[in-house]
């Protein structure tokens, strides 16, 4: 097939620290390059691939310091996007809501992921006012908000089984916490947790300026207090395998309705269990006793610390390989591009990509 991927333009693709659906994205083409399909990928400039690359801005726009707004930036991507639509046979969208008044004519061969929570209330209008766009969730859970909407499938995210190593004998003796710190995440309980196990936590996590208030005033005061608890900033793809590989248990004891939490199957590829709140995406991703605990209290997460033992992490790493692969979610995806009507109607369904990939950029 010709497929266009729509990436976001704030990180890289693959993101040189965090980023989770431009991290989604990259995997995704990849993997479907490898299968055979000529990809094209819209996405910063700095952006690695083996698809056809249109460059939509000079640098990953969280990387700029003289970009102030991104919507410009999408917006002029998109121009390009419709502009170039007619060569494709599927055109998939990564970038949330900007892109549905300009899909009209074409929207049935098109499939929108929604990375994002879907709780807000003003997205309620919007999606009822859109509710013919193909749209692909990545949790069952993360539906649960919606208006009557045109859902063509659920496909939870997958990594490279060789991207995270597995580890059987990790050396840290710690506990880890890896992505964000900001409200909803919760570092807070994972610092109550790691003060009552005596166990040391470690924090890799990036702050944004809308979290930093956040961190000043309720967390970094934690942290200082806390002898076990360590601040390591935000951390990239290089320094995970370690990170993670090492730690004892991966804390996850977010308090909001999580659509996905990558970072999950990221410790469960390293064959770290995950003891996770149960929010959101959990009860999707983690199996009881089996790739970790799902815990609802501070109290239940202290005594799961002390059950660690009943997991073994071979089976942690089975887990992800049975459910969590880049090869499965791209699968998924295919499946759900041929069952879209305007591909039927338009073109065969697959072709065969001639030669080895290499990269390719647009101007």
């Amino acid at each position: 097939m010709k497929i266009a991927q729509i990436a976001p333009l704030a990180e890289s693709c693959p993101p040189r620290f965090y980023g989770g659906t431009e991290r989604i994205v990259s995997h995704l083409t990849e993997e479907l390059v490898r299968q055979g399909h000529e990809v094209t990928l819209f996405a910063s400039g700095d952006t690695r691939t083996s698809a056809e690359l249109v460059r939509c801005s000079d640098i990953a726009l969280r990387l700029n310091p003289a970009v102030r707004d991104h919507v410009p930036y999408h917006v002029a991507m998109l121009d390009r996007v419709r502009a170039l639509a007619d060569r494709f046979d599927v055109l998939h969208f990564h970038i949330d809501i900007l892109h549905f008044p300009l899909i009209r004519d074409f929207a049935d061969r098109t499939v929108t992921t929604l990375h994002g929570r879907l709780d807000l209330p003003d997205l309620k209008p919007f999606y009822a006012a859109f509710a013919d766009i193909p749209l692909v969730s990545i949790s069952d859970d993360q539906r649960r908000p919606m208006p009557p909407v045109n859902w063509v499938g659920t496909v939870h995210h997958g990594l490279p089984r060789d991207l995270l190593p597995f580890n059987d004998r990790p050396k840290g003796g710690y506990l880890a916490f890896l992505g964000r710190i900001s409200p909803e995440k919760r570092p807070d309980l994972a610092i109550a947790i790691a003060a009552r196990t005596g166990l040391p936590l470690k924090i890799a996590a990036k702050i944004d300026k809308v979290d930093e208030a956040y961190w000043s005033e309720q967390i970094a005061p934690m942290v200082a207090a806390t002898p076990n608890v360590t601040y390591l900033g935000e951390i990239g793809d290089a320094e995970k395998a370690e990170f993670l590989g090492n730690a004892a248990a991966l804390l996850f004891p977010i308090d909001w309705p999580e659509p996905f939490g990558l970072v999950m199957i990221e410790a469960m590829a390293c064959g770290t269990p995950v003891i996770a709140m149960r929010r959101g995406s959990v009860p999707e991703v983690i199996e009881h006793g089996v790739s970790g605990f799902i815990v609802d209290d501070v109290d239940q997460a202290v005594a799961a610390v002390g059950r660690l033992g009943l997991i073994h992490r071979s089976a942690v790493r089975a887990a992800f390989e049975r459910r969590f692969t880049v090869e499965r979610m791209a699968e998924d995806y295919v499946e759900i591009y041929r069952t879209l009507p305007g591909v039927k109607a338009r073109s065969p369904l697959l072709y065969v990509a001639g030669g080895e990939p290499g990269l390719q950029v647009v101007a």
